[in-house]
């Protein structure tokens, strides 16, 4: 009965993830060991789980590292932010020396898209979402994990600053 129920409820917090035809999550199995309300993200997959109870989380696809931009580990979110304004890391600037040194946030431009949620260790590294939709589901980043606009959202409102973030091959 308790199982029912809290899979019930489960069910309830999610609300509509097929509603949208430009989501990419659904409620799926998942038999890891990490307690509910941690995000795993496993880059070999390009998958992005936040973890519920019983067995089951949401998978969100995510653009990942290119191979030589890819990282694992554990670290929290550091920060949250709607709509953040943008500076290129050096390593980008450097790669694209015509990017301005802020975009911001809200422009068409501006590669965060509509949230973004920054890793612990060092502030190199968030998930956020994109303005490059066709990039969700790729090697496309410099290390940072990228999901369409609307699933960044779902994501942002269900987690908070200090989730742990577990980073897989």
């Amino acid at each position: 009965m308790y199982k029912a129920l809290s899979f019930f409820l489960t069910i309830l917090l999610i609300g509509p993830l097929a509603a949208s035809a430009v989501s990419a999550r659904e409620v799926v199995s998942y038999t890891g060991k990490e307690e509910p309300g941690s995000i795993v993200i496993r880059t070999k997959d390009r998958r992005l789980y936040l973890v519920l109870e019983d067995g089951v989380a949401i998978q969100y696809r995510v653009a990942v590292g290119r191979s030589a931009k890819q990282w694992v580990g554990t670290v929290e979110i550091e920060g949250k932010y709607v709509e953040p304004a943008w500076s290129p890391p050096d390593e980008v600037k450097r790669d694209n020396p015509n990017l301005p040194d802020v975009i911001a946030g809200g422009s068409p431009r501006n590669p965060m898209g509509a949230r973004a949620m920054t890793l612990s260790g060092g502030g190199q590294y968030a998930i956020h979402g994109t303005n490059r939709p066709d990039s969700v589901g790729t090697f496309a980043s410099y290390g940072c994990f990228r999901m369409l606009n609307e699933d960044i959202i779902d994501l942002f409102q269900r987690v908070p600053v200090g989730t742990p973030v577990i980073v897989r091959r």
